[in-house]
């Protein structure tokens, strides 16, 4: 029993060699010759391209409510008030209130540019590579994850600033108190400051998603300098790889049905003849 034992231990330990050896070969071949530094680079640079091209473009004036995919719109609470404002007329207001919410958001982002550039300095060459291989946003998704925390913390304060300084807190009060005197309706109090900060974080990722998913689909030549060019080219040679092994496996899949068929049927002709 106890050499069982002992020769189970060494076999895992054999195919969990085998398997790492497999697993970093494997690697190899995808990342070529490409050293860590460059990968990180790379990456790097990407993120940077993100940052520069479209967070930049957030903190400019109507960068926020002239942006369809991130424009800051009334929480579900307060779509009732607008719904009853526009009714009386006074559409203008509510305009006013929603275009004050976006001006707090594009002033906030200013202070996302020096967290996002320390996250960047902190990136690991394991952060790189699993970045690279990920697919579709992972590089956003690593930011997402290491900055949201102090974005957060960064941002509050300034929104609530910012709304008071753009007079957003006053128009809304004096919004809420129209609305709240008005007969039959429940009285609302949102926190817009909270609500802000979150719809401002999300309009910050979902825009560096778009700089970094362009320059994974090469959109727009957005690969605009050679580092880019050959680190994402590894990303491209590994889905062709993919796709070429899914090919394949099907085809011989599909060879080894055929040839299961052919050999059924072979088997039942001959079966048929003997019991002739």
């Amino acid at each position: 029993m106890r050499r069982i034992l002992i020769s189970a231990c060494l076999l895992a330990g054999v195919l969990g060699t085998n398997y790492t050896v497999h697993a970093q070969s494997k690697l190899g071949n995808v990342l070529g010759n490409l050293s860590q530094d460059q990968i990180g680079k790379g990456l790097k640079e990407a993120l940077d391209k993100g940052i520069q091209e479209q967070v930049s473009q957030l903190a400019k004036p109507d960068g926020f409510f002239k942006n369809e995919m991130v424009k800051i719109m009334l929480p579900e609470e307060l779509q009732k008030v607008d719904k009853t404002l526009r009714s009386m007329g006074m559409g203008s207001v509510a305009d006013q209130g929603l275009q004050l919410l976006n001006r707090a958001a594009e002033d906030a982002v200013k202070e996302a540019t020096p967290i996002f550039v320390q996250a960047i300095k902190e990136l690991t060459f394991n952060d790189a590579k699993n970045i690279l291989l990920g697919g579709q946003s992972s590089a956003t998704t690593y930011l997402k994850e290491k900055t949201s925390k102090q974005l957060a913390g960064k941002f509050a304060p300034v929104i609530e600033e910012s709304l008071a300084q753009v007079g957003a807190t006053k128009v809304w009060e004096g919004i809420f108190t129209k609305y709240n005197s008005l007969p039959l309706v429940s009285p609302v109090d949102p926190n817009l400051t909270n609500y802000v900060t979150e719809k401002t974080m999300d309009g910050v990722f979902t825009m560096i998603a778009v700089e970094e998913n362009k320059i994974r689909g090469n959109e727009d030549n957005s690969r605009s300098t050679t580092l880019l060019k050959d680190v994402f080219g590894k990303q491209d040679n590994t889905a062709n790889t993919s796709s070429s092994t899914s090919t394949s496996t099907k085809k011989n899949t599909k060879d080894n049905t055929k040839k299961t068929e052919t050999s059924t049927e072979k088997k039942k002709s001959i079966l048929d003849l003997f019991g002739k």
